[in-house]
């Protein structure tokens, strides 16, 4: 090994990973704001009031997230520190199920803000209009499909 060759080897293997290690730390710095912020608290205080389901909630919160983020990443991670609270003050007994809600609401209507949504639009020739009738219906029916799975899986278990 010389420094030339850890050095290419390094630019080529490390880049890619820096973006999603960035769009992880974003969502996690959004998450302590919200928390710093007494937002957790608040929904907390919601949830018990109004007696929402946690799996709801992390769907939404999620879901609410994604629309306004762009980032399932960043969406899940912060939809996941504010939900987590709230299932265990509820004492939520399934957290895998609530990880399946979180999941499906953040792949939920990708639109302009979105990376992918430009990724698929040039990838498959679309134009904006054409995406949307067509990528961001599909993510919209997979996260409403999923979480609607999800529900009808902790009836079972």
């Amino acid at each position: 090994f010389n420094r030339e060759s850890i050095l290419k080897f390094t630019n080529e293997c490390l880049a890619p990973t820096a973006s999603i290690t960035l769009l992880v730390g974003a969502g996690g710095g959004l998450n302590r704001i919200l928390v710093d912020a007494g937002v957790t608290d608040q929904i907390v205080s919601l949830a018990h009031e109004f007696h929402l389901s946690p799996l709801i909630m992390g769907w939404l919160f999620a879901a609410l997230m994604r629309i306004a983020t762009g980032s399932a990443t960043v969406a899940m991670t912060t939809a996941s520190g504010i939900v987590a609270p709230v299932a265990i003050g509820l004492g939520y007994p399934h957290p895998e199920l609530l990880v399946l809600a979180t999941g499906a609401g953040s792949v939920i209507f990708s639109h302009v803000n979105d990376g992918g949504f430009w990724l698929i639009k040039e990838y498959f020739n679309m134009t904006v209009a054409q995406t949307f009738k067509t990528w961001t219906v599909l993510e919209t029916i997979i996260s409403v499909v999923a979480f609607a799975l999800t529900v009808g899986l902790s009836y079972l278990i």
